[in-house]
């Protein structure tokens, strides 16, 4: 018997109206929708006219609901898995049941559809041609520090999805880091209450007082620094700090190597060979 597929389903961010034709047709056809909240994904089944048979999936539960997934992909069934709002895997359950899938070669199927942050992005005015999307920043505090480092020393605008009863201590932490570097937040995107709010981060801390619903902060991104001003701001750095700094940027080991050679005008080989060491 052939294995079923997974298909991995965007649904609206609010909106129920943003949803593709052939998501609409997906979710008719397959055997089983796996759901996020159920209750919440029967509004919009109901809405489309389509009733199918549910599984609950959420991250509570992810492991052990991926096992009985994929035994029923195993037997030839069609799966789509949905979140309640957007893309499932962005800061939504999906990741661990589509390594699965890869580990065991079974088809999976991207529909594509709503995501919110790039939804806040395309609309706050901020450069899009790179960006770095850190979801929900860590409660750790040491986990935090460094995420909160990576904001600070970040040449890409930079997202963050954040719970309204979480906002003000989130602005505050980032008031410490990103000096004066425009802030926007995007609330309630595709819903009646939509808004956009931008300012320096003194203003947006006092506009967001109060603020319900879901929400993004995007945040500029640093000023780049002339090659005279990163010579000098490097001069007192170890080649180990140098690394970090730009390892805290998301940057993988051999950008870092060459971004290192250019910044102390060696080779790259220099710096590779320390390395290794």
């Amino acid at each position: 018997m052939e294995y079923g597929n997974l298909y991995i389903v965007a649904t609206p961010i609010g909106n129920l109206e943003d949803i593709t034709y052939r998501a609409i047709r997906i979710l008719q056809e397959v055997d089983i929708i796996s759901a996020e909240d159920t209750r919440h994904t029967l509004k919009l089944l109901n809405h489309y006219n389509i009733s199918k048979h549910l599984v609950s999936y959420h991250r509570h539960n992810e492991e052990i609901k991926s096992e009985e997934l994929i035994n029923y992909l195993k037997q030839g069934k069609n799966i789509a898995i949905v979140s309640d709002a957007g893309t499932p895997g962005i800061c939504d359950p999906g990741h661990i049941i589509i390594k699965k899938c890869i580990e065991q070669d079974i088809k999976i199927i991207p529909v594509p559809g709503a995501c919110a942050f790039v939804n806040a992005l395309i609309c706050s005015g901020l450069d899009t041609d790179t960006f770095l999307f850190l979801g929900f920043l860590p409660l750790n505090k040491k986990n935090r520090k460094y995420k909160l480092e990576q904001i600070q020393n970040s040449t890409q605008t930079v997202i963050l999805y954040e719970a309204p009863h979480k906002l003000q201590v989130t602005l505050k932490d980032l008031k410490d880091v990103i000096k004066d570097r425009k802030v926007v937040i995007a609330r309630e995107l595709t819903k009646i209450h939509e808004e956009f709010i931008s300012g320096n981060i003194d203003e947006i801390i006092e506009k967001a007082k109060n603020l319900k619903g879901e929400i993004i902060i995007l945040i500029e991104k640093e000023a780049q620094k002339t090659k005279e001003e990163k010579q000098k701001e490097f001069e007192n750095f170890s080649l180990e700090e140098h690394y970090s700094y730009y390892e805290k940027q998301g940057f993988n080991k051999k950008e870092i190597i060459k971004k290192i050679a250019k910044d102390r005008n060696v080779t790259k080989n220099d710096i590779y060979k320390h390395f290794i060491k």
